[in-house]
């Protein structure tokens, strides 16, 4: 079996009715399982990561992006996460030794059938058909607001399904990538402009860009009554998720700001723990003492469960029949 991690971003983290219809689509589907969901209020966005066999997987896809097409309507969407449609990004990972010029392949087939089935698909990353479009931040600019005059411009257009704009889905953007790690640490400060400031100070394409790998925003978070500067790993083989966390924390000292707590969205791979949890506890090996040492560490503000993808994958299979 040659697997695939899906990690969804869906415009909707209020209505729980909504978030867990789209789950059921994905577990309907042989071969596939749901490894996690995060919801957040705030950004009103759901992050789910399933994996599968590459020759399902797309199906589970097709299933949870036309549950959404359904239930989700943009027109009245309001969150504080960038957003340019119902599904904002579809992204496709090969694990292991995947093949990934077949799942390219399939991704492409599967961005034309949503086209065909009126969903708005742009393709990006290892996917993109244009130089222009690898970039996520390039293609959502002016984010869901925008499409209706971009989509009057030349080349403005999505690479699949319609080129007028749907109002009530948006658009979205799929492809193949690298893993990354979504990963946010909150300020004990209301001010966002200071959390602006440094998101820009420590994100590589910053001044003076001091974390290599990693993009940044600041934004104010009103579930937690904080502001937060977000992150995405993009680097996860070389960044080290404790220097992350430090730098953060210094930047933000600078500004007269605690560090209060962290979260981490979604999965991370077992190299990244054994990173960082050899500095905090040198010479440990026991996997499950070196996660929790990170989880105190960086104040992880999640349920105590261990969110290695390793661990969820084979947890998830060992009552697997094929």
């Amino acid at each position: 079996m040659q697997l695939v991690e899906c990690i969804p971003n869906f415009s909707e983290g209020r209505n729980p009715i909504i978030v867990n219809a789209i789950a059921e689509s994905i577990k309907k589907t042989p071969n596939v399982w749901l490894l996690n969901i995060d919801s957040g209020y705030d950004a009103n966005r759901t992050v789910y990561t399933f994996v599968g066999d590459i020759d399902t997987i797309t199906e589970a896809a097709f299933s949870a992006v036309m549950t959404a097409s359904e239930l989700i309507d943009m027109s009245v969407h309001q969150g504080e996460h960038p957003r340019i449609g119902a599904c904002d990004v579809f992204p496709f990972v090969a694990l292991d030794d995947t093949d990934e010029s077949i799942l390219l392949q399939k991704v492409k087939v599967l961005a034309e059938r949503l086209g065909d089935n009126g969903i708005p698909v742009y393709l990006y990353e290892k996917s993109a058909l244009r130089s222009d479009r690898k970039n996520l931040a390039t293609i959502r600019k002016g984010e869901y607001e925008s499409l209706p005059e971009k989509l009057k411009l030349e080349g403005g257009q999505p690479d699949f399904g319609p080129k007028t704009f749907n109002e009530k889905f948006g658009a979205m953007v799929m492809g193949v990538r690298d893993f990354l790690l979504a990963y946010n640490i909150n300020l004990e400060s209301k001010d966002i402009g200071l959390a602006k400031k440094i998101a820009a100070r420590v994100r590589e394409s910053g001044n003076p860009g001091l974390l290599k790998g990693v993009k940044a925003i600041g934004w104010w978070m009103e579930e937690y009554q904080c502001t937060q500067v977000s992150m995405n790993i993009v680097d996860v083989k070389n960044v080290d998720l404790k220097f992350v966390f430090d730098t953060v924390k210094k930047e933000a000292a600078k500004e007269g700001i605690e560090v209060q707590t962290s979260e981490l969205i979604g999965l991370i791979p077992q190299q990244m723990i054994k990173r960082a949890g050899n500095q905090i506890l040198p010479g440990e090996r026991d996997i499950q003492k070196l996660y929790w040492a990170v989880f105190n560490y960086l104040g992880l503000n999640m349920k105590n469960d261990i969110r290695i993808i390793e661990w969820k994958i084979s947890e998830a299979m060992k009552n697997a029949s094929f």
